[in-house]
């Protein structure tokens, strides 16, 4: 039965709880430009093991890459600062979704991504080759489409995305990080590493004996892009847009990424594949 008094303490209960989730439901509206803008702070995912996109080091703890270098550039931009944010390329996602990070360097906007996030305007074109070992040599991707080839890849990276989508009658083995990945090649589980050209180029100049660089017919390539929270509120994603479009006409997308590839990974730009644009 319900008294007069226990109406009247069930409706001051409900006032009581409006009124303290009402902050929580205001904090939850903020939009990331807003966040950005009170907290002076750019929260960015990085991957670690991921060289040339992110580097860590084990004795330092400090990070290293072309990704970090753009998230340093952005913050910069933006006059505040930046904050590193352990995740792994299968996770980046749910970080977004989550409100952990602010942005993510390096994703790929698949459609099954676009569901949940949002991305920028492109940071580069990736081209997906191959890190084989030297008795396979496919001149097309429908020589590598088949069962008895056996490919690895990082999961929840790109080239996941793109052997789950593109080769789907080869023997797809799928590892937590792109080094175990490559581990799986070195010890003759499988064929292959499918692999977007930057990160093969930077595999084969650390460990030539795995193999040689395959780059099939036709060319396969997708966009990478910066990914961002999904929002009403287009604030950021427009100041990145811009931010991208101003550092690319001055060239300093490319600078960024070569530098990088050199000073991590040895390799001469002038011994690029043809196949890598910026």
């Amino acid at each position: 039965m319900i008294t007069r008094r226990s109406f009247v303490s069930a409706t001051c209960a409900f006032g009581l709880g409006s009124m303290i989730s009402m902050p929580a439901l205001a904090q939850q509206a903020e939009s990331t430009m807003e966040r950005i803008k009170r907290t002076k702070v750019l929260r960015t995912g990085f991957v670690a093991g991921a060289a040339p996109y992110f580097v860590k080091s084990v004795a330092t703890g400090q990070w290293q890459g072309f990704c970090v270098d753009f998230s340093n550039q952005l913050a910069e931009s933006l006059g505040v600062k930046l904050q590193a944010i352990d995740t792994t390329w299968g996770n980046a996602v749910l970080d977004l979704q989550s409100n952990k990070i602010d942005c993510m360097f390096g994703l790929a906007p698949t459609e099954q991504r676009k569901k949940t996030v949002a991305f920028t305007d492109p940071l580069f074109q990736n081209t997906f080759t191959l890190v084989a070992k030297k008795s396979l040599d496919p001149k097309t991707w429908d020589e590598v489409n088949r069962p008895e080839v056996r490919l690895s890849v990082d999961q929840g990276s790109n080239q996941d995305t793109f052997a789950t989508q593109t080769l789907t009658k080869a023997s797809l083995h799928r590892f937590e990080t792109s080094g175990d990945a490559t581990l799986a090649l070195q010890t003759g589980r499988v064929d292959a590493q499918v692999l977007v050209i930057l990160l093969a180029v930077t595999v084969l100049s650390k460990s030539p004996q795995l193999g040689h660089l395959v780059i099939p017919t036709p060319a396969a390539t997708a966009p990478t892009a910066i990914g961002v929270q999904k929002e009403a509120d287009q604030a950021f994603t427009e100041y990145v847009n811009q931010w991208l479009a101003t550092e690319r006409s001055k060239g300093l997308i490319k600078q960024t990424i070569v530098d990088n590839m050199q000073k991590l990974a040895g390799v001469d730009p002038k011994l690029f594949p043809k196949e890598a644009t910026f």
